[in-house]
């Protein structure tokens, strides 16, 4: 790793001066803890921090509970899933070895199927006339093809909604739901390892995506709401209040909108009517959290919708919708930046956002292990990727696309005070948060109105932070009369164990005054002492130190450490506005590519052999003062489009040849 003296840099760019601070490396410790370091101070005080520590933890996790994870040869159970966070070793169910996180999380949900919950290891009971019966027979079997047949039968039921008749058991599904509940609080370790109480509703109408996981502060209900009861969102929501009217707090989160055909961030309701203001109020109450990132891919944006985005186009090979048998999903209304964008014009139109969302990250793994580590990859779907060799084979699967196409799992960062069900809970509610493609980067994000801008070199950064604006997931106060423009303090820490960083980026949506979504990509602060081009303002590339043949890359390019205070040079005081930062990486192996090392060949041509992980913190959003708004009788930019020719909706209907 690469240390330099603490210095200070000052450049200038086609936004505006900025400076941006490079410190030196910060000592590091076991887990996934840090010394103090300016961005966290107090997290070694040994007492709840109000300035807040970061917990990384696995908020979308499957176990042999989940009926497609049980098909796949999963056998792990959220025990096993809870220990594999935790640090310790378990069995590869496929491949029989050991496998364990270098890096232990501090926090971890279980997020298994709501449907057909514990039913599938019945089938394997001698006993049980479950055995005897069609997928009982399959999965009996226990060799791949025959649990891709049961998973093709399972996921069917899901997508047209009609419950296989067998598997439908109340009083065992009651009781799985139950295992759950024990498995999570048999390993909560207040202060050391959080586990949250959770499940996935998977709402699949005609293979459109719309799943989301649900999480409870206490140990939830008894009975869960599952897509069976209904696939619309505002069913889940009704549920969610009801709960919460029983004194269970809770949320929910949507994810894997990349593969939703452009139903997740919809600007209807389920029944097709145009969003309201009391639908947008219901869908920010329910759920104000989304995944930006996991093993089928990344949701933050696509080239086709940010064609000036030279970082678009990360993890987006897994394009078909699920189960669908080769359908592939729409873009448009499919990703998080859009949705973001979508929702200030939103609030501009209804004064409610239906799209306000705060940025976690997840696995979606099957095999009962949250393996984010890039070069530490066990698989994420039992026996169709359990070793480097099946992976690379380029077989395809019933998941909808070849196992090389999937990404390493992502991983989530909450600012809390302390590592407590109450208190991860409560920082992910209120969208302290923020998401990696893998990497544990540290980030902090603040908004306001007079940062200093050497506020981010101060010992009380932070402390002064929270005193004068607002953190990651925060709406800025009121526009002060003198003030010109938001200002944002931004800071990101390396992984010790991955690579330095690259840049540091704040993306802005907004709504115009013709009533269209506009977004644009602000370098902030950047390693190496580059300069962006006079021309087209553009930072050239950081370079590539990987050495793709032995899977192996040198931190002597990039910085441990970024940080800045930075003015947004374009405001308009009277347009809705949303930022978030981005965090980008230098080049560092994908996958793949560790795996073609240990087998002694090419990486495989359908995926980059390199890639640059990075981080996303939750957004910070702009509201203008009701006498500044020149609201519109019409927003283009939030009517329906036609669908596209031959795509019947509510069907995976072609058009006729």
């Amino acid at each position: 790793m690469r240390t330099k003296a603490m210095r200070t840099k000052a450049m200038r760019i086609k936004a505006g001066v900025f400076t941006l601070s490079v410190l030196c490396s910060t000592m590091f410790v076991g887990g996934a803890l840090a010394a103090d370091s300016i961005g966290e101070p107090g997290r070694n005080s040994g007492k709840p921090n109000p300035l807040h520590n970061v917990y990384f933890g696995e908020q979308h996790l499957h176990t042999s509970a989940s009926p497609d994870a049980f098909a796949f040869g999963t056998r792990n159970d959220a025990d096993a899933a809870y220990r594999y966070a935790k640090g310790e070793a378990i069995k590869n169910d496929q491949s029989g070895l050991m496998i364990q996180k270098k890096t232990p999380y501090d926090w971890a949900a279980v997020t298994d199927h709501g449907i057909y919950l514990g039913m599938m290891p019945l089938l394997l009971d001698k006993n049980n006339p479950l055995q005897k019966t069609e997928i009982g027979k399959l999965i009996s079997k226990g060799d791949h093809e025959s649990g891709e047949a049961a998973f093709q039968q399972i996921i069917t039921s899901g997508t047209i909604g009609v419950p296989i008749d067998y598997l439908v058991d109340p009083q065992v599904m009651k009781s799985a739901w139950q295992k759950q509940v024990d498995a999570a609080n048999k390993h909560y370790e207040p202060g050391k390892f959080t586990t949250l109480v959770a499940y996935e509703w998977s709402s699949q109408p005609n293979s459109k995506n719309l799943h989301h996981n649900v999480f409870f502060r206490d140990d939830g209900p008894q009975r869960i709401f599952t897509a069976f009861d209904s696939v619309h969102r505002e069913d889940l929501w009704t549920y969610q209040e009801v709960m919460r009217s029983l004194g269970h707090e809770n949320f929910s989160v949507p994810h894997n909108s990349n593969v939703s055909n452009s139903a997740m961030f919809a600007l209807h309701t389920s029944n097709g009517a145009p969003i309201n203001r009391g639908w947008a109020n219901r869908s920010a109450l329910n759920s104000p959290l989304v995944e930006i990132v996991q093993t089928k891919g990344a949701s933050e944006t696509h080239p086709a919708l940010s064609p000036n985005d030279e970082f678009a186009s990360f993890e987006d090979k897994f394009v078909h919708l699920l189960g669908s048998g080769g359908v592939q999903s729409l873009i448009d209304k499919s990703f998080v930046r859009q949705a973001l964008t979508d929702g200030v014009g939103f609030q501009e139109m209804l004064g409610s956002n239906p799209f306000k969302y705060g940025i976690v990250a997840g696995s979606d793994s099957h095999i009962a292990a949250s393996a984010n580590e890039e070069f530490n990859y066990p698989g994420v779907h039992g026996n169709i990727d359990y070793s480097p060799k099946v992976r690379l084979s380029g077989a395809g699967s019933v998941a909808g696309e070849p196992a090389v196409l999937f990404g390493s799992p992502g991983a989530t960062g909450v600012w809390a005070p302390e590592n407590t069900r109450e208190e991860i809970f409560d920082g992910l509610k209120r969208k302290e948060t923020f998401g990696t493609s893998g990497p544990l980067i540290r980030v902090r994000f603040f908004g306001g109105w007079d940062f200093d801008k050497d506020l981010v070199k101060d010992k009380d950064f932070v402390k002064t932070a929270y005193k004068k604006g607002v953190p990651m997931g925060g709406d800025l106060p009121t526009m002060p009369k003198k003030a010109k423009a938001p200002t944002f303090a931004v800071w990101a820490l390396k992984d010790p164990d991955s690579g330095n960083l690259d840049r540091v980026q704040i993306i802005k949506g907004w709504y115009d005054k013709r009533g269209y979504g506009f977004q644009k990509i602000y370098d902030v602060a950047w390693s190496d002492e580059r300069k962006p081009d006079e021309k087209t303002g553009k930072l050239p590339p950081v370079g590539n130190t990987v050495n793709i043949k032995k899977a192996t890359y040198e931190n002597s390019i990039g910085d441990n450490e970024l940080s800045v205070v930075w003015t947004d040079p374009d405001f308009d005081p009277s347009q809705h506005a949303v930022y978030y930062p981005r965090v980008i990486e230098i080049p560092t192996p994908r996958w793949s590519t560790y795996d073609a090392a240990k087998l002694g060949v090419e990486p495989p041509e359908a995926v980059p052999a390199t890639i640059q992980e990075r981080a996303w913190a939750s957004p910070i959003w702009y509201t203008p003062e009701p006498e500044l708004v020149k609201r519109l009788d019409f927003y283009p930019g939030l009517q329906e489009r036609l669908p596209p020719q031959g795509f019947s909706i509510g069907t995976l209907q072609h058009k006729k040849k």
